[in-house]
């Protein structure tokens, strides 16, 4: 739809959205020219809602004139039940986690068809790690990632194992051999990745549960599994285990 042409019936709240959910994972940042685009709103439009939302904090203008999503949005989103919770519950374990091994460690969620990330401690090693807290990654192509897959939906897998892009010459992109792997994560209870999202970084990753269902997932990245995989899948585990005792109601 051309950016100059309002939709019809589309309220004042329509469009504040719409320019919010201009803004994701690969488009942080966005001058006001793609700001509208990607709103599918009017140039003027746009310039008069991302002013309300930066003097309301939704939104920074940065010195080069470009808006980035503003603090107000994050403190708000860390309000949501599926984040709180599961933070709360999570914190001590990715501390103990990260105090074991000085890797970085992850607390996932599934968001449609990709994974999120709610939470990270960044390690000591020099291992190349693309996440960051509130990014979206590819389900098949990260640890945390097949342990939700493993867990979720046949009509969520099958939309998934339909495209597999090529991330690494790593990335598993045979629908078979993933599907395969995913009967194992559901087997042995934890997921790997070698440089399947990037070159450098492996990763182990564990499901955690509340009530006996899969609601997100726990990982590790580390340079090399070798012989660590079992170690580390256990300590991932007792961690979740922790976590699902919180979530339960059980504490630690």
């Amino acid at each position: 739809m051309p950016g100059n042409i309002s939709r019809p019936g589309e309220s004042a709240t329509d469009r504040v959205l719409a320019v919010l959910s201009a803004f994701d994972d690969r488009r942080r940042a966005l001058a006001l020219t793609e700001l509208a685009a990607r709103a599918e709103l009017p140039l003027s439009t746009t310039h008069r809602l991302a002013a309300a939302l930066v003097r309301g904090g939704a939104l920074v203008r940065r010195a080069d004139g470009t808006y980035v999503i503003g603090r107000l949005i994050w403190d708000l989103g860390l309000l949501a039940p599926v984040q709180t919770g599961l933070r709360q519950a999570a914190e001590p374990f990715l501390h103990d986690l990260y105090g074991a091994t000085l890797a970085t460690v992850h607390l996932a969620v599934r968001d449609g068809d990709e994974v999120l990330y709610l939470d990270r401690l960044a390690g000591h090693a020099s291992v190349p790690v693309v996440s960051r807290v509130g990014s979206r990654l590819p389900l098949h192509a990260t640890g945390v990632g097949k342990v939700l897959l493993a867990h979720a939906p046949e009509e969520v897998r099958g939309r998934v194992l339909a495209a597999l892009p090529r991330i690494t010459p790593f990335t598993i992109t045979r629908p078979a051999l993933l599907r395969e792997q995913l009967s194992r994560v559901r087997r042995d209870g934890y997921a790997t990745t070698v440089e399947e999202m990037t070159l450098g970084a492996c990763s182990v990753a564990v499901p955690i549960r509340r009530s006996g269902e899969v609601v997100a997932a726990l990982g590790i990245v580390v340079p090399r599994l070798a012989r660590d995989r079992r170690r580390l899948a256990t300590a991932l585990q007792v961690a979740a285990q922790g976590i699902s005792r919180t979530l339960d109601g059980g504490g630690r």
